[in-house]
């Protein structure tokens, strides 16, 4: 039983808005550049409070700045890296549910083989294999194109594990009883596996969509064209020398509008993703 001690609480909530503060300060100090022009920006001290130009600042980035690095609209890059996101969530998903089901409720030759195959790529990340994956995508003609963006990210052999270790926690009776009901394979993984790993699915959502909405190493040799940058990517492309030479008030708006998508993800799925994780009734 934890003791309630007056000092211990004090001191625990005091760690906690510490933490807070540390999180939540850089995210300030974006939204204040935001609001001002590059000259005060970089002026010093820099300013510590809101100014007036947040609006044109979001509207510069939104739709296409003068700046000397990319002037891409950012709404096109969200757009892009909301289809890759999505694409690659998905993907991930549907496939490892598969691969886990045929793994699990199949008997085939070599079936634990193909697993621990499936398994070992954990120790081949895109990082490692890049080379080669950019020659494949590159000679398909799939360069600046979201097919090239998402493919090469799209298989998990994380999400197979869990997929199968939930799978071999169903019990055998349930499938003896979905077998004299007449229910074949497919419909068994249609309407009784799918929706009793829902919460597991949609921590592994959350999980691969902020993966996906995150990704930079892939997308910086897979897109050489403005209008395929994805949000981080153009991040990047907008800065482009010393602070003088950069629109760090778009800079920073575009920063803010890159931390929405992966945010309300967070939030709105946080009670599922909670119970994916630490639900012992699954």
């Amino acid at each position: 039983m934890v003791e309630r001690s007056v000092g211990l609480r004090v001191l625990s909530h005091a760690v906690m808005w510490l933490g807070l503060l540390v999180v939540t300060f850089p995210l300030y100090l974006a939204f204040v550049a935001a609001s001002h022009t590059p000259a005060e920006i970089i002026a010093v001290p820099m300013p510590l409070l809101p100014g007036g130009h947040l609006v044109e600042s979001f509207k510069a980035a939104l739709f296409g700045s003068d700046g000397p690095g990319s002037t891409a609209p950012v709404a096109r890059m969200m757009w892009v890296s909301l289809v890759t996101a999505l694409v690659i969530t998905f993907g991930k998903i549907a496939i490892s549910l598969l691969s886990a089901f045929a793994i699990v409720y199949f008997r085939f030759p070599l079936r634990n083989f193909f697993f621990w195959a499936i398994f070992i790529t954990l120790m081949l990340p895109v990082e490692v294999r890049i080379m080669p994956t950019y020659k494949v995508v590159a000679d398909l003609g799939l360069l600046n194109s979201f097919t090239g963006l998402t493919v090469p990210l799209i298989a998990s052999a994380t999400a197979t594990f869990l997929y199968r270790q939930f799978f071999l926690t169903v019990p055998d009776e349930l499938v003896e009883a979905a077998r004299i009901d007449g229910a074949g394979p497919l419909r068994f993984f249609k309407d009784v596996l799918i929706p009793l790993s829902a919460t597991s699915t949609a921590a592994l959502f959350v999980i691969q969509f902020i993966y996906g909405w995150n990704q930079y190493l892939w997308p910086l040799l897979a897109t050489t064209s403005e209008d395929m940058y994805p949000v981080v990517i153009g991040i990047k492309r907008m800065i482009t020398g010393g602070d003088a030479a950069n629109e760090w008030n778009v800079v920073m708006a575009t920063a803010i509008l890159a931390m929405v998508p992966p945010a309300l993800v967070v939030v709105l799925m946080q009670k599922w993703f909670v119970k994916g994780l630490v639900d012992s009734e699954k």
